[in-house]
């Protein structure tokens, strides 16, 4: 079983010295159009842990290949193909459920077809929760928490707060925004039957260039507080329209702090009135992880947005080290039995039921900086700040996996 002692933990080899294996890592995810920046981001986090993995060991040498899925299914399986064919055996991917699925269903195929060249897929965002559940494969390993696990923890810190009494609901019409607006239905009505939802929209993904009748509409509804689970250009492009229009709500969303996000955030003047569920935040971990973050963002000129990408590539690592390969086969036993600590909280691993991995989730709030908050965001002079806290413990959610195992 694997033990991890988090992002900033060295990970040393004993034994005899061996002959250095290459690992191609195939990237797949949009660097271009609308949810360019969020990719590009995705893949520097990528790249740099493959720099620090391997100045830690020499037994594994990790390469990422970057490739341009353009949030589209059939570009996926494209650049998935490519990947393999350029000696990729580790696909990872994350912005996009609907590529999420396309790309699940074609690895199980291909592994099939191909046991001699079968690979391992890392998702490190796409949260729709079929993804670990009816549409669960044995290759698939999910390191975000699942959009019903973000809503339950979300959820959970509205219903402290008795000023909310009408919210309205804006997410992307594709399977991920369909869940996070059916799930906050569902759950605020069992934990707040007093709050009205006002209002209940979805918007074609990343091709909404100006959301200023959107925000008309919320600004007409009287409502107090806005549910969203845009992301990328989807939530830039909302919270400009909302700073431009003067909207006096409050946001509770998944990925406010994506690329640009924090400068419209800031150019709405809310101050702790925009609410993240994550992974925690730069501001959140202990020294170690501050420290870590600070040689992130040294290296990269960003903040980390993916700590899960950091949990990810631990555990990729540690996983072929007990194996002795990066063969797929050999991997995956590995790495569906990971214990890890994770990047931010207490304690984390992957569940092998569906290769869901669960870890502390945090709610944060944006605002100016405060004594003790060390790093502020793309230079706004405003960080975040933890404001609620779920252990892991608290985050399980049942699964209807029914996992087809390789004999």
């Amino acid at each position: 079983m694997l033990a991890l002692g988090g992002a900033a933990a060295t990970l040393a080899l004993s034994g005899p010295a061996i002959a250095q294996e290459t690992v191609k890592i195939a990237f797949i995810d949009p660097l271009s159009g609308g949810g360019a920046p969020t990719g590009e981001a995705g893949l520097r986090h990528f790249q740099y842990m493959a720099e620090v993995l391997n100045a830690r060991q020499k037994q594994f040498r990790f390469e990422v290949l970057a490739y341009d899925n353009k949030v589209n299914p059939q570009e996926t399986l494209i650049a998935a193909q490519k990947g393999i064919d350029a000696g990729a055996r580790v696909l990872v991917q994350g912005n996009g459920s609907s590529a999420a699925a396309a790309l699940t269903d074609f690895v199980a195929k291909h592994n099939e077809r191909n046991p001699n060249r079968q690979v391992i897929y890392i998702n490190y965002s796409a949260v729709d929760p079929s993804l670990t559940n009816e549409k669960c494969n044995y290759w698939h390993f999910r390191f975000d928490a699942n959009s019903d696990i973000k809503m339950e923890a979300l959820t959970n810190f509205m219903r402290t707060r008795p000023e909310i009494k009408k919210v309205y609901l804006i997410n992307q019409d594709y399977s991920f925004g369909q869940s996070v607006r059916a799930q906050a239905r569902a759950m605020l009505k069992a934990k707040r039957p007093d709050i009205e939802i006002v209002g209940d929209e979805v918007t074609p993904l990343q091709k909404v260039n100006d959301f200023a009748p959107y925000i008309t509409k919320i600004k007409a509804s009287g409502a107090d507080s806005v549910i969203t689970g845009n992301w990328a250009q989807d939530f830039n492009l909302l919270l400009k329209a909302a700073a431009e229009a003067g909207l006096q709500a409050t946001f509770y969303t998944y990925y406010a702090g994506g690329t640009g996000g924090p400068s419209v955030v800031r150019q709405t003047g809310l101050a702790h009135r925009v609410f993240e569920v994550s992974q925690g935040g730069a501001n959140t971990g202990d020294a170690a992880t501050q420290d870590f973050e600070a040689a992130f963002r040294a290296r990269t000129a960003i903040g980390s947005t993916y700590p899960r990408v950091f949990n990810a590539m631990n555990a990729l690592l540690t996983a072929m080290q007990e194996a002795g390969s990066s063969e797929a086969r050999k991997v995956a036993p590995k790495l569906e039995r990971a214990r890890l600590k994770p990047h931010t909280g207490s304690d984390g691993y992957v569940r092998p039921d569906d290769h869901q991995y669960f870890q502390t989730m945090f709610v944060s709030s944006f605002g100016p900086m405060e004594p003790g908050m060390r790093f502020d965001e793309e230079g706004t002079g405003w960080g975040w700040k933890m404001v609620g806290r779920v252990e892991t413990q608290d985050t399980l959610v049942p699964t209807t996996c029914r996992m087809d195992r390789p004999s």
